[in-house]
C-alpha cells in the first residue's frame, strides 16, 4: 500500500482542542484509512514530560479507535517540545528541526486566534519548510478588515492552496450530504428554487450553556460564534449552483459566488436580526445559572446567547426566499437541522376539505436524519389532509468531523477548508448587524434556560 507521509505539528498541543477533538479525529482517520504515515509532534508553552505527552496521545487516539498497529509506531516517533510560538528565533529553530525532506510539514494552530496571528507574524523572515501547510481554527479575524489583513499576511507565507482555515461544520457528514442530496436526486434539484420554496431555516440550538468558555464566548456571542461562520457556510452549500465537479476550485468558487449575493432581509440590520440571552433555568435536569452570573462574564458586554438573522440570496434562483439562521445556548429542544419549507400546492380539486399542508424537508444534523413531510388524506376523513413524515436515519461517517478535516490537510486537498474570500464575505454579511446591536437598535431580550427562546419569538 502506498502511504502519504506527513509531519503533523500541533501548536498549543496541551490544550483542550487537541485532546478532545483533533487527536480522536486523527484516530478515526487512522482506523478507517490505513494509508497515512503521520509523524506527530506537539509543542506548547506549557511544559510536560515526554511520557505525559505520549500518554495523552495514546489515550486520545485510542478514544478515536486508532488500531494498535497504527498507534505503536506513531507513539514511538512522537515527541513534545516547549515553544513560545511568538518568538521568531525559537520558532525558526523549531521549524528547522521538524523539517524532513520528502515529508510535508503541517502546522496546526490549536491556539487562540490572537496568538495564531502573532505566530504568523513571527514567521515572516523565517526560512519555511518547502510545501509547508498552515491549518488555522476559526474565527478568521474579528471583522471584514481584519480578516482581509490576516489573509494578506498568510499569503506572504504560503500560497492560498496551502492554507487550511478549519471550520468543523464542513467536516460534518450531514452538511456534505447536502451536495449528494441536491445533485444526485431528480426529485429535489428541479424544485430547489424560489418558484417552489417559500423559506429556509438553518437552526443549531444547543442544550449546553456556557460550559466555562467565557474567555472566548463573552466577547463573541452567538452571532459571531455560530452564524458568522458555521451557518453561513451551510447556507452557501444549500443555495449554491451545481458544480461541474466536486473539487476545491469548483465548490469553493460557487460558495463564494453565493455568499457575495447574500444581503440582509430588506437591507435592514435592525429588523432582520434578533438577540437574547438566557436567565436561570433547567435543561434536562441540570440547573443553569443566569448567563450574567456565569463565571467570567461581564454583563456590560451585553453578549447574546441566542441570535437570529434573516437574509436573502439575490440571485435568479433564490430572489424573494427568506433564509433564517438561528443558534443559541441553554435551549430546551436542541434542534439542529436545515428545514426547507415548500410553497403551497397551487391548485386543489374541489371536494377536498381545507387546504393541503405545505411540504417540508428536514435535514437533521445531530442526529443525522432526513425527513420529508408530505400531505396525505388516508386517515380519518378521506377528504381531509394530514401531514405524514417519511424519514430515515443516515449512516454516520466513519470519520469524525476532525477526521474529515485532517484527511484533507494531510492529502493537500483544501475542499473542506474555508477559502480566504469566503471568510471575508461572512464578515461582510454580519458587520452591519453587529454595528446595529452596538448602537442599541436591537433590544437584548431574555429567555429562561431550558425554554425554546423568548416567548415573543414564537
Amino acid at each position: 500500500m502506498t502511504h502519504t507521509s506527513v509531519t503533523l505539528v500541533i501548536l498549543g498541543a496541551t490544550g483542550d482542542l487537541t485532546t478532545r477533538l483533533l487527536l480522536p479525529g486523527l484516530g478515526t482517520l487512522l482506523r478507517n484509512r490505513r494509508a497515512y504515515d503521520v509523524r506527530l509532534i506537539g509543542a506548547s508553552n506549557e511544559e510536560i514530560s515526554q511520557d505525559e505527552w505520549k500518554a495523552r496521545v495514546s489515550e486520545a487516539l485510542a478514544e478515536g479507535g486508532c488500531p494498535q498497529d497504527e498507534l505503536s509506531p506513531l507513539l514511538a516517533a512522537t515527541h513534545f517540545e516547549v515553544l513560545d510560538v511568538t518568538d521568531q528565533e525559537a520558532l525558526g529553530g523549531f521549524l528547522g528541526r521538524v523539517d524532513e525532506p520528502g515529508r510535508p510539514t503541517i502546522l496546526y494552530f490549536a491556539l487562540p486566534p490572537a496568538v495564531t496571528e502573532r505566530a504568523c507574524e513571527a514567521m515572516r523572515g523565517i526560512e519555511l519548510p518547502e510545501g509547508l501547510r498552515l491549518a488555522l481554527e476559526k474565527p478568521f479575524g474579528s471583522s471584514h478588515e481584519s480578516a482581509a489583513a490576516l489573509n494578506a499576511l498568510l499569503t506572504t507565507l504560503v500560497p492560498e492552496e496551502q492554507i487550511f482555515r478549519v471550520d468543523h461544520f464542513l467536516g460534518k457528514a450531514t452538511v456534505l450530504n447536502l451536495l449528494g442530496l441536491r445533485f444526485g436526486n431528480r426529485v429535489f434539484e428541479p424544485v430547489w428554487n424560489a418558484a417552489n420554496i417559500a423559506s429556509v431555516d438553518i437552526v443549531v440550538d444547543e442544550q449546553l450553556a456556557l460550559e466555562g468558555r467565557a474567555g472566548y464566548y463573552d466577547h463573541a456571542g452567538a452571532l459571531v460564534d455560530m452564524i458568522q461562520s458555521h451557518l453561513l457556510l451551510v447556507l452557501a452549500i444549500l443555495a449554491m449552483e451545481a458544480p461541474a465537479r466536486i473539487d476545491e476550485l469548483e465548490v469553493r468558487d460557487l460558495m463564494a459566488h453565493t455568499l457575495r449575493q447574500v444581503r440582509l432581509w430588506d437591507d435592514d440590520p435592525a429588523t432582520s436580526s434578533r438577540r437574547a440571552r438566557y436567565t436561570a433555568g433547567s435543561v434536562e435536569g441540570r440547573e443553569i445559572p443566569s448567563y450574567v452570573d456565569e463565571e467570567g462574564v461581564d454583563p456590560a458586554n451585553e453578549t447574546e446567547t441566542l441570535a437570529e438573522l434573516d437574509v436573502e440570496v439575490r440571485t435568479a434562483r433564490w430572489a424573494g426566499v427568506r433564509f433564517r439562521m438561528r443558534s443559541g445556548k441553554a435551549l430546551g429542544g436542541g434542534l439542529r437541522a436545515s428545514i426547507i419549507h415548500f410553497k403551497d400546492a397551487p391548485y386543489l380539486p374541489e371536494g377536498f376539505e381545507g387546504g393541503a399542508p405545505s411540504n417540508m424537508l428536514v435535514l437533521g444534523m445531530a442526529p443525522e436524519t432526513i425527513q420529508l413531510v408530505v400531505a396525505t388524506n388516508g386517515g380519518g376523513n378521506a377528504w381531509n389532509f394530514e401531514m405524514t413524515p417519511l424519514g430515515a436515519s443516515l449512516g454516520e461517517s466513519m470519520l469524525r468531523p476532525y477526521g474529515e478535516i485532517l484527511e484533507g490537510i494531510i492529502t493537500g486537498d483544501p475542499l473542506l477548508s474555508v477559502r480566504g474570500d469566503v471568510a471575508e464575505e461572512c464578515w461582510r454579511i454580519v458587520e452591519p448587524v453587529l454595528a446595529a446591536w452596538k448602537a442599541g437598535k436591537v433590544p437584548l431580550e431574555e429567555y429562561e434556560a431550558g425554554s425554546e427562546g423568548p416567548i415573543a419569538w414564537g
